[in-house]
C-alpha cells in the first residue's frame, strides 16, 4: 500500500495527509487554522471584519478572539495565500524541529512575537499580523543558517540572510506598497535573534528571552506524564517476570 501512495507514505495515508502529520504540533495546527480561516471566509461563514485586531473591539467590546484570528488570516483563497502558507509552514517547521522535542521553546517564541506585534499594531495600523509573524520566523531561521544557499523562483540565487529582504522586495513589486508588516517582523525577529544567539556569548550565558519555568512546566507536563506511564509499564512487566 505504501508503494501505491508513494513518497514513503504510510498505508492508508495520502501524501498530503502524511505531509500534514509529519509537521511538529505547533506548526501543524497553525497551518491548519490558517487554511481553515481562509476557507470559512471564502464560504462566507466569517468575514475579515470579524477577524482583524482592534484595540477597542478587544478591550472595550471583549472580542478577545481577535488576539488570535489577526494572525490567521492572510487573505482569500488565492495564489498569494498559497505562497504565504508555504513560507509559514516551511520556516515555522524548521525552527520548531530545531528547538527540541518539547514545543515549549518554540511556542514561547511565537508568544513573544505575537505580543510584540500586538503592541505596535495600533501605532502602525496593522489590522492583520500573520505576515509579520511569519516574517519574523523567516528572519530568525535565515540568520541561524548564514551559509545556506537559496533560489527564488529559479532566477535569483543568494545566501539565507538575504531571504527576508528578497521577500520584501517581491512584495513591493507585486503589491506596489512598502510591506511594513514584513519589516516589523524583521525587527521582532532580530530582537529575538540578538538576545538568544548573540547576547548570551557576550554576557556569560544569560538568556533574558528564555521561557520562564512555569511555561516549561505547562508544556512538559504531558510529556512527563507519558514518560511516567512508560516507566510504570516497564516496572509492571519486570515484576511479572519476577513472579513467574
Amino acid at each position: 500500500m505504501a508503494a501505491i501512495w508513494g513518497n514513503g507514505a504510510q498505508g492508508g495515508q495520502f501524501p498530503l495527509e502524511q505531509w500534514f502529520y509529519e509537521m511538529p504540533p505547533v506548526t501543524r495546527w497553525w497551518t491548519a487554522a490558517t487554511v481553515a480561516t481562509a476557507v470559512m471566509v471564502q464560504c462566507h461563514i466569517l468575514t475579515p471584519f470579524q477577524l482583524f485586531y482592534s484595540f477597542r473591539a478587544v478591550y472595550v467590546k471583549s472580542q478577545y478572539w481577535r488576539l488570535f484570528t489577526s494572525f490567521l488570516y492572510f487573505g482569500p483563497l488565492s495564489l498569494d495565500l498559497l505562497f504565504h502558507v508555504f513560507f509559514l509552514q516551511r520556516y515555522s517547521r524548521l525552527l520548531e524541529e530545531s528547538s527540541g522535542r518539547s514545543p515549549a521553546h518554540f511556542s514561547w517564541l511565537l508568544f513573544y512575537a505575537m505580543v510584540f506585534l500586538l503592541c505596535i499594531s495600533p501605532i502602525l495600523s496593522m489590522p492583520f499580523m500573520g505576515t509579520g509573524l511569519s516574517s519574523s520566523l523567516v528572519y530568525i531561521w535565515s540568520r541561524r543558517n548564514p551559509d545556506t544557499r537559496l533560489s527564488f523562483l529559479g532566477l535569483l540565487v543568494f545566501t539565507a540572510p538575504y531571504l527576508p529582504w528578497v521577500l520584501m522586495g517581491f512584495s513591493l513589486v507585486v503589491h506596489g506598497i512598502v510591506p511594513k508588516d514584513e519589516f516589523c517582523g524583521v525587527v521582532v525577529g532580530h530582537i529575538w535573534y540578538y538576545f538568544n544567539d548573540i547576547y548570551p556569548d557576550l554576557h556569560g550565558g544569560r538568556r533574558p528571552l528564555d521561557p520562564p519555568m512555569w511555561w516549561l512546566r505547562l508544556f512538559d507536563r504531558a510529556a512527563s506524564g507519558s514518560g511516567t506511564t512508560d516507566v510504570n509499564r516497564e516496572f509492571a512487566t519486570a515484576a511479572a517476570r519476577e513472579v513467574r
